[in-house]
């Protein structure tokens, strides 16, 4: 959802109260009646809306939010707030120097476009990814049995599909390694064209990101490669109607206490007039943050930065569940594709150049931080 700045006020909407406990009945109330609670910034109580205002009134006007009506954990919710989440095992994880380049090299060189042309031709032509739409469930679909085509080469990957309250379900790859510590990276599948009907191909947000961690998978699994750190490969649906997949999945890990090392989140990977990849500030942890960035040095060369701003992608669901998070994208937001949320976000718009260079980047990051 990483919103390119644009000009225009969104629609009132139908109430504005402050966030209430799930259980409280005006709150449940609410909810019966098909109404989602939003907040835009750290400051705003929260508003009550429809699924179609969120898209119509928010998303295509470049509005960002968070759905926080399913979230109950108060640290989460004081995250969304503003407080800094507390968490002594991200402050207790080193990241160390790059060191891990002829390795990495072997694999990056296997990399190509060939397979991210292909699969992102086939998520645009679904008339949109809409969370609820019936191409939304259709690409879901389309997207887990290719993951596990993919995967296929090395039987030990694990591909599953985590469910939701709404029909669109997540999909997990996962290779175990030797220990259970999680290397994670990720990117959201849904679209939009603006509203919940429109035309949404999605194609650099987010087709692109989704191609990226795919065309990774797939040289890992072809290798048959054997990790210390078990890696998980994301593809979260509901993104563009605030984060809904990744806020129920982390919630999961929170709860399942799952020893998250350091994840990496891919929204929009391909266009990119300044050659870069773009390293954003906010709702990233600190130690890796400056990892990912050692890692772009070592192995892409200079870097960009930005700050994404309140509820931009699903790298706040990671950070606000008090796991160590870091988000990459292709251009700062003043320079990044004219088309989001658009119908125009087309396959032609896509550089399959700046696509390669953030599958590389992945590879890179997914083999040194298997040493962490």
């Amino acid at each position: 959802m990483h919103l390119k700045t644009c000009l225009g006020v969104f629609a009132a909407t139908l109430s504005i109260v402050t966030a209430t406990p799930a259980d409280d009945a005006s709150f449940q109330a609410k909810v019966k009646q098909g109404l989602r609670l939003i907040k835009t910034s750290e400051a705003d109580p929260g508003s009550w809306v429809t699924d179609e205002e969120k898209i119509t009134n928010y998303t295509g006007k470049c509005a960002h939010f968070v759905d926080i009506t399913d979230i109950k954990d108060p640290d989460v919710l004081k995250t969304y707030n503003g407080q800094k989440p507390a968490n002594a095992r991200v402050a207790a994880i080193t990241y160390p120097a790059v060191s891990h380049q002829t390795e990495a090299n072997r694999l990056i060189a296997q990399l190509n476009t060939s397979g991210p042309q292909s699969w992102l031709k086939t998520l645009t032509d679904f008339y949109n990814r809409y969370y609820k739409s019936s191409y939304g469930t259709q690409s879901a679909t389309w997207l887990f049995n290719q993951v596990k085509s993919i995967s296929a080469s090395n039987p030990r990957i694990i591909v599953t599909q985590f469910s939701h309250s709404y029909a669109q379900p997540s999909v997990i790859a996962r290779i175990p390694g030797t220990s259970p510590n999680l290397i994670i990276v990720g990117a959201h599948f849904d679209s939009t064209g603006g509203s919940t009907t429109a035309r949404g191909p999605g194609a650099v947000d987010n087709a692109s990101g989704c191609v990226v961690i795919m065309e990774a998978l797939r040289v890992l699994a072809a290798n048959k490669y054997a990790p210390r750190n078990t890696m998980e490969f994301h593809f979260y649906s509901g993104e563009e109607a605030g984060l809904l997949g990744s806020a129920d999945i982390w919630r999961n890990y929170k709860s399942t206490g799952k020893n998250v090392l350091a994840m990496v989140n891919t929204d929009m990977a391909g266009y990119s007039p300044s050659g870069q990849i773009s390293s954003y500030n906010d709702y990233s942890d600190t130690g890796l943050l400056a990892y990912v960035r050692r890692v772009i040095t070592a192995y892409i060369g200079s870097y960009t930065t930005d700050t994404c701003g309140y509820g931009c992608s699903d790298h706040a669901s990671v950070y606000s569940n008090g796991f160590p998070a870091a988000y990459v994208c292709d251009e700062p937001d003043r320079t990044s594709t004219p088309y989001i949320h658009s119908p125009n976000d087309a396959y032609s718009t896509v550089s399959f150049t700046t696509v390669l260079r953030h599958t590389k980047f992945t590879m890179a990051f997914l083999i040194e931080a298997n040493y962490l």
